[in-house]
């Protein structure tokens, strides 16, 4: 018997802790990201939105560890990660060149609940807002309202430098129906055949490609700290209130 959805469990969170994880499988995501498998038997489940720390520790004990959002929220089951690289980082390097499956790693979480969606907790329209590899939380709410039959209309708009930048392109082009909508911003480079504009959005696109202030969507937002606060800002001139919008950043401008 496959084990109960997180909400069915009277909204129960799991404990953060820190578990030991083996590297089931590294794929190469984009030029500068890898998706990350990990299986945690003891992991407990986490939310979508939801996000860990990952620990590495050196031959000589140096330990230096990060925080990635999860790209995964099954109640068990491995525990999906995508790992953009930071030239000059301390961890993703790492993590996008070294790693091998078989190799451990450990972890610690599941992290936040500000940040989470649960499904059927709310019938209000969603709208994610993403701006590069702050998809990975919003991607993990678009397959957890996906597999959930989720009803409340759910948009991404999602801010790439270019189409090979896209993360987990090809389960979000299987998510789009009904119920989840996805329009995708090219900075620098765009499709051959695409037909929109290419560059920065600015506050009347954003205002074009979201859901409006009127019909009071919950907003969740993710990416790097001046793409988030710039974002935010908007929103809130285009009228939606301050507390129906979350925020999620990494760092770096």
């Amino acid at each position: 018997m496959s084990a109960p959805p997180l909400t069915q469990l009277g909204r129960s969170r799991p404990q953060a802790a820190w578990h030991v994880a083996t590297v089931a499988e590294v794929r190469r995501e984009t030029s500068t990201a890898v998706r990350l498998t990990l299986d945690v038997p003891t992991w407990p489940g986490s939310e979508a939105g939801s996000h860990l720390d990952l620990r590495l520790t050196a031959p000589d004990g140096y330990q230096a560890s990060r925080s990635y959002s999860i790209a995964s929220s099954a109640p068990g089951g491995p525990v999906v990660l995508a790992v953009d690289e930071l030239p000059d980082g301390e961890v993703s390097p790492f993590l996008v060149h070294e790693v091998r499956p078989g190799d451990q790693l450990e972890v610690h979480g599941p992290l936040g609940s500000f940040f989470v969606w649960r499904p059927g907790e709310s019938d209000r329209p969603v709208q994610l807002v993403a701006g590069g590899s702050g998809v990975v939380p919003l991607y993990a709410i678009a397959a957890a309202h996906g597999a959930a039959g989720d009803t409340s209309p759910l948009r991404l708009l999602y801010s790439v430098r270019r189409p090979g930048d896209v993360l987990f392109a090809d389960e979000l082009a299987a998510l789009r129906g009904p119920a989840f909508e996805l329009e995708l911003v090219y900075t620098r480079e765009a499709p051959a055949t695409w037909a929109g504009p290419v560059g920065r959005l600015d506050k009347e696109a954003l205002a074009a490609s979201t859901v409006a202030a009127s019909a009071r969507p919950r907003v969740y937002v993710c990416g790097s700290t001046r793409f988030v606060e710039t974002i935010a800002a908007w929103l809130q001139d285009l009228g939606h209130a301050a507390a129906d919008i979350r925020t999620e950043r990494f760092g770096g401008l």
